[in-house]
């Protein structure tokens, strides 16, 4: 086993782990600058680092850590009024870690934890070019694109919706 593969840990997201998130997320470089304030606003509600000091349980959580180093996160949810749907929120790996797998161990954890919950999760991503990696990413995890919404985001940046069926 490598030095890397001994010091990677799974773990729930806590409040203190926001100024990291805040910087992955915009070191990303594919989100619109309104998205981040929404990003950690969800990760608030998941933590308890909102006003409030209370998490929301609507919301569930995971970050991928090596030597302490938080490298990826994620936050996903049961949806309102829909039996056994999960929405996808957010998920980031640092762009220096990407293509390491790391996504794809926070989608296993996501849906370890949801087993026997869900029937389906859902997960909206751009059309952009940028995305192409995203797109792929999803594809070959197995989900399946089901929708594309012309101009969502904004003009030239359509919705293009996945899920995956359980």
């Amino acid at each position: 086993m490598s030095a890397t593969a001994a010091s990677l840990a799974v773990r729930p997201l806590v409040p203190r782990d926001r100024e990291r998130v805040a910087a992955m997320t915009r070191a990303a470089g594919l989100f619109w600058d309104y998205e981040v304030p929404i990003a950690l606003e969800v990760f608030d509600d998941a933590t308890g680092a909102n006003a409030a000091g209370v998490v929301d349980p609507d919301y569930e959580s995971a970050g991928v850590v090596i030597d302490g180093a938080l490298v990826g996160w994620a936050v996903w949810g049961p949806r309102p009024s829909e039996a056994g749907t999960f929405d996808l929120y957010w998920i980031v790996v640092d762009p220096g870690q990407q293509g390491r797998g790391f996504g794809g161990r926070l989608l296993d954890e996501m849906e370890r934890r949801i087993a026997g919950r869900a029937s389906q999760v859902i997960v909206e991503t751009s059309g952009r070019a940028d995305y192409e990696a995203t797109r792929r990413f999803y594809q070959a995890r197995g989900y399946q694109a089901i929708d594309r919404i012309a101009d969502h985001y904004a003009p030239g940046d359509d919705q293009v919706v996945y899920r995956k069926r359980y």
